[in-house]
């Protein structure tokens, strides 16, 4: 008996580089990357996120029983400024968010809840010389040799879930594993 199987992969990560650094198999890779199909991150693609906000909003409308009539401009404005470290997955939930909390059937976002920490540089020192976000970051984890969760996890320390640290970590460009050893 055979099979016809096809394996569809997603990553953020740089494959090559993992490869040279021999934590990727090059053969998995190889097998992997038929048809590579790459796409931007979405601070990239600004003009898809009308596209996307129409559609999550009808998507999670219909879930939570709702019916939105339109979106406000004013959100769909900031929706399109914001540079969206998360990716779709941030502004699929902030949609969502918005969806569960709404009051009229008119669809807008609580601007609070876009988190303008990641539009300026993330290397930059405040102007009172206390340590950036960055920098406080990579002093946890070398304090917890690389651990993120937990009690005695960065995000404990830093007193935030171990989810947004690792968006964080992502967006900040981090390598956590470089301090499992440190």
């Amino acid at each position: 008996m055979s099979c016809d199987v096809r394996v569809i992969a997603a990553t953020n990560r740089d494959l090559h580089s993992a490869i040279a650094a021999g934590s990727f198999r090059s053969d998995l890779f190889y097998r992997l990357n038929v048809f590579p199909i790459e796409l931007p991150p979405l601070r990239e693609r600004k003009e898809d996120i009308p596209i996307l906000a129409n559609y999550f909003v009808n998507r999670y409308a219909r879930r939570v029983g709702r019916k939105i009539d339109s979106i406000q401009k004013k959100s769909l404005e900031a929706l399109r400024d914001y540079s969206w470290p998360g990716n779709v997955r941030e502004l699929q939930n902030v949609i969502e968010r918005s969806l569960i909390v709404a009051e009229t059937n008119e669809f807008s976002v609580d601007q609070n809840w876009l988190s303008h920490e990641f539009q300026s540089s993330p290397q930059v020192r405040s102007v009172s010389g206390a340590p950036s976000e960055q920098e406080q970051i990579e002093a946890a984890l070398a304090q917890t040799k690389g651990k993120v969760s937990g009690r005695k996890g960065a995000a404990a320390i830093l007193d935030m879930p171990a989810s947004t640290l690792e968006s964080k970590i992502r967006a900040m460009r981090i390598n956590k594993h470089a301090y499992k050893g440190a």
